[in-house]
C-alpha cells in the first residue's frame, strides 16, 4: 500500500512539473516572438497623448522605439525613470524615441509628470495589459526602424549603465 501511494505521488509530481515546464517554455517562446507594430485604426485608439490626441505607434516607423509600460504606484517603474531619462539623452543620436505608456487616467499621469519632472514623453494606454501578456510592471518593448519588436524587457533595469547603452545601440545593427 505504501509503495502504491509513493508511486502515485511521484507520477502526479512528474506530470505537474512537465505541464509547468511546458507553460514556462510557451511563455518564453511567446516573449521571443517578433511582433510588428499594428497598423490598424484600432492601434491608434490604444494610445493617446496627454491632450487626448491619438498616438499611433506606426507613426514611429523609421525610428527605434522604446515603449515602457509603467504606473504611478509602481516603485520599480519610478526608480528606473531617472536612468531612462539619461539613456534617452545618450541615445538621441541613435534614432531612438522613448514613450512611457500607463493605463491610468490622463489626470493622474499629468499630476505625476508635473510632480516628478522627469522630462519624458508620457502617453495614455487605453488597452488591456493582458492583451500584451503583461502581468507585472514595468515592461519595456523595443521596436526596430521597420516597426518590428526586437526586445522585451520585464522588470526594472539600470538603463544608463554602459552595458545597456551598448546593447541598445547594437540591438538593431
Amino acid at each position: 500500500m505504501k509503495k502504491i501511494w509513493i508511486i502515485s505521488i511521484t507520477i502526479i509530481v512528474l506530470i505537474g512539473c512537465k505541464e509547468a515546464t511546458k507553460t514556462q517554455v510557451d511563455q518564453e517562446e511567446a516573449a521571443k516572438e517578433v511582433v510588428a507594430i499594428d497598423q490598424t485604426e484600432e492601434s491608434a485608439a490604444l494610445y493617446e497623448d496627454l491632450n487626448g490626441n491619438p498616438v499611433a505607434l506606426e507613426d514611429f516607423k523609421g525610428k527605434r522605439l522604446l515603449l515602457n509600460y509603467w504606473a504611478t504606484w509602481c516603485k520599480p517603474c519610478i526608480e528606473e525613470m531617472p536612468a531612462m531619462a539619461r539613456a534617452q539623452e545618450a541615445l538621441k543620436e541613435d534614432n531612438y524615441v522613448f514613450l512611457f505608456a500607463s493605463d491610468q487616467s490622463v489626470e493622474k499621469i499629468i499630476a505625476f509628470k508635473e510632480k516628478r519632472k522627469f522630462g519624458l514623453d508620457f502617453i495614455k494606454f487605453n488597452g488591456a495589459y493582458a492583451d500584451l501578456q503583461i502581468t507585472a510592471l514595468p515592461v519595456t518593448l523595443i521596436f526596430n526602424e521597420a516597426g518590428e519588436q526586437v526586445e522585451r524587457i520585464e522588470g526594472g533595469m539600470v538603463w544608463d549603465a554602459p552595458e545597456m547603452i551598448q546593447k541598445l545601440k547594437k540591438l538593431h545593427q
